[in-house]
């Protein structure tokens, strides 16, 4: 009996082994695929968890999933499944609209974690998954990252687009709320944001009555709100539109993943300040570098002021390379900002502030331009890839 415990124990103890040695070939690959399909996590989602003996493989990409059945270890001891996402376990439930002012978008399921990106009321998202109290969301600019349940109202398809197509309203003030009563001295029901887009149910005296996604009402004063078919359809903006509303922020407080009055990042800033004039663009300094038409700033790989003040355009986006600092050339971009005029950029740097490109001007900003790597026109590339009108894009319901 001795001897048949002892060999059952050992059985165990070597098929756990064989399952160990598997399993890592199964990371190894993982990584491997990793590397060259997935490596950029904003925009695909690409995800392994081992436990024990199994190996569950996750994500938004069929040609990475594909990619890894194609050249995955095969393995008896292993078992091994492999999901396509969106999740079936959503039910359909694969539509959203953010729910809140301001949205939180972390980069794992937990409020502790880094906050990524954030997403205005009645910003339109693709529900990927859900875990826990979290969903992880695509925002209509390709972000991917983690969202708590109530930031989002999740849909099926057939409710998205009687969303899309719902009679709406934009919140235009710079801050607000939104009350109980046509009444500014009734109950609050949320504070708003430029920005925040809601369904509008009727008229009332000075107020329209409106709807969030997830079915509660209130009020918004008249005289802080646009109908959202004149906001999409403006005009493409021009420098001093996206000047102007750049400057509405000023004195904005630098908040890493912050894209509101709330608080912003640099690339958050930037893309604010063109979403408020109806233009999608990338999320992030190193993805809006690589959009729109190159501008010749530099000489040599270093800044050339006088190439500068020659050939960018107010409106045109700067973008700079911390790595610069330390002699490295060719290093991720770090930092972006918005030209103004005459050398001066308005940046979101500790805070939303002005300064300058040239070394004479009282507002200098030397610890950033001696990093400035390129610049790149948005405004005479609007309609080309990832620079997209609102009405345009088909997550805002394409008109």
């Amino acid at each position: 009996m001795r001897n048949l415990v002892l060999t059952m124990v050992f059985s165990a103890i070597a098929t756990l082994a064989f399952a160990q040695n598997d399993t890592a070939a199964y990371r190894s690959q993982f990584l491997a695929i990793q590397k060259k399909m997935a490596q950029d996590k904003r925009a695909i989602y690409f995800n392994m968890q081992i436990k024990g003996d199994s190996v569950k493989l996750e994500s938004t990409s069929k040609e990475a999933l594909d990619e890894f059945e194609k050249n995955r270890p095969h393995a008896d001891a292993v078992k091994f499944v492999s999901t396509l996402l969106p999740s079936a376990a959503l039910n359909g439930q694969t539509y959203g609209v953010a729910n809140l002012s301001v949205c939180n978008n972390r980069a794992n399921p937990q409020n502790q974690a880094e906050l990524m990106t954030q997403m205005l009321l009645g910003t339109p998202v693709q529900v990927i998954k859900k875990q826990g109290g979290y969903y992880l969301v695509r925002t209509p600019d390709g972000y991917l990252a983690w969202t708590d349940g109530g930031a989002v109202k999740t849909m099926d398809a057939q409710q998205f687009e009687q969303w899309q197509a719902s009679k709406k309203v934009v919140f235009i003030g710079e801050y607000g709320h939104s009350f109980s009563m046509a009444d500014e001295h009734s109950q609050r029901v949320s504070d708003l944001v430029s920005g925040n887009i809601l369904q509008v149910l009727g008229e009332e005296k000075t107020f329209f009555k409106v709807a969030y996604p997830d079915g509660r009402t209130a009020y918004i004063p008249k005289s802080q709100a646009t109908f959202y078919s004149n906001w999409i359809k403006r005009p493409n903006p021009s420098a001093d539109a996206i000047l102007s509303t750049a400057q509405t922020l000023l004195g904005v407080p630098y908040l890493w993943g912050g894209t509101s009055i709330k608080g912003v990042d640099c690339s958050g800033f930037t893309k604010t300040a063109y979403f408020l004039n109806g233009i999608v663009i990338p999320r992030d300094a190193s993805q809006q570098a690589l959009v729109g038409d190159a501008v010749d700033v530099l000489e040599n790989d270093t800044i050339s002021v006088e190439k500068c003040l020659k050939n960018l355009k107010a409106g045109d986006l700067l973008f700079f390379s911390a790595a610069k600092r330390r002699g490295i050339n060719g290093g991720r971009v770090s930092h972006t900002a918005i030209y103004m005029d005459n050398g001066e950029f308005i940046q979101s740097a500790g805070m939303v502030r002005i300064n300058s490109l040239v070394p004479s001007a009282a507002n200098y900003d030397g610890n950033q331009s001696k990093t400035l790597v390129g610049a790149r026109r948005i405004l005479t590339e609007i309609g080309k890839p990832q620079i997209t009108r609102i009405d345009q894009h088909n997550w805002y319901g394409k008109n």
